[in-house]
């Protein structure tokens, strides 16, 4: 029987946390599986990202960290069959399968391959540079964000959808987001969540001046091409996942559609997405006029009423 590779990735600042790291991994040692520890992730520019460096017969790359790290994770096995399970040191950890204080079951877990697999939609990035005979070939998992590069000023776009001009506005930027990130950045901007099932892509405009800056979804066989104006005042900058960045230069154009690829994530219960949602944002489930009505009854329940007083 072939050794079993698990990859950890971390944080530095994690792996020198109260030893939760070296725990992991005496714990799948112990139990036969080889480690390869990663706690510092390197940063690419746009379009200098290279295919994936986990050697095919690692078995799953264990993710402790927030969806930052996550997201770092995903370009060692981007184009791989290798899944990635996340357990939440972090924030929010939306990518996350289980909370730190549950690491000792997740990693029984993996030991005993107690886990299914679920496959994500990610986005295919490509930026016409003027001057260059080749475009910018890039990716991301949760969006990808063309905004201004002048943080005084603001950027003109020109919105395709299949060739079709749809819309053209002055705006901080827009976000092109997959329906993983739908949850991140694409939602604080205004954009609607979409469940992971979906296959789709989002475009949401940053605080755009127009009087049609609503998001706007399409289907897995379409794409977004995204100008920026060379009449524009502003430059552009392009971001995937907030990670690999680059400047863009005025009537570049930025063409996004679904990948081939898909990113498998790993998960340990078939808890539903909508679940999800309402644990990881805390959702007030009863509604503010139901929970409002609920506290005065209560308050009123408290107070004695007072009769016969003047």
């Amino acid at each position: 029987m072939s050794t079993r590779r698990v990859l950890v990735v971390t944080r530095p600042d994690i792996k020198d946390r109260n030893g939760v790291i070296r725990s992991v991994c005496d714990q799948l040692t112990k139990a036969g599986v080889e480690v390869q520890l990663i706690d510092q992730l390197p940063l690419a520019s746009f379009g200098e990202w290279k295919a994936a460096c986990v050697d095919s017969d690692v078995e799953l790359v264990l993710v402790l960290g927030g969806d930052g790290t996550i997201l770092g994770a995903a370009e060692l096995v981007k184009g791989t069959h290798i899944p990635i399970l996340g357990v939440n040191m972090g924030h929010v950890g939306f990518l996350a399968e289980f909370e730190e204080f549950q690491v000792r079951e997740a990693i029984e877990r993996v030991i005993a391959r107690d886990y299914q697999i679920e496959e994500r939609t990610l986005a295919d990035v490509k930026a016409y540079v003027p001057g260059r005979d080749e475009p910018l070939h890039d990716w991301a998992l949760n969006e990808v964000t063309i905004e201004k590069a002048d943080r005084g000023k603001m950027v003109e776009l020109g919105v395709k959808i299949d060739g079709t001009e749809v819309n053209s506005f002055l705006a901080d930027g827009v976000v092109v987001s997959t329906p993983t990130g739908s949850t991140a950045y694409a939602f604080s901007a205004g954009g609607p969540i979409v469940f992971p099932g979906v296959q789709c892509l989002e475009l949401v405009p940053i605080a755009a001046h127009a009087l049609f800056g609503r998001p706007i979804l399409i289907g897995r066989s379409s794409q977004f091409s995204i100008d920026i104006l060379s009449d524009s005042v502003s430059e552009g900058w392009v971001a995937c996942d907030g990670r690999r960045t680059a400047p863009l230069p005025r009537g570049t154009r930025v063409v996004v559609s679904t990948c081939k690829d898909k990113l498998r994530l790993a998960h340990l219960s078939e808890v539903p997405f909508s679940r999800r949602l309402v644990s990881k944002f805390n959702l007030p489930v009863n509604g503010w006029r139901n929970a409002h009505l609920k506290t005065n009854q209560r308050t009123y329940a408290r107070v004695p009423h007072e009769t016969g007083k003047k």
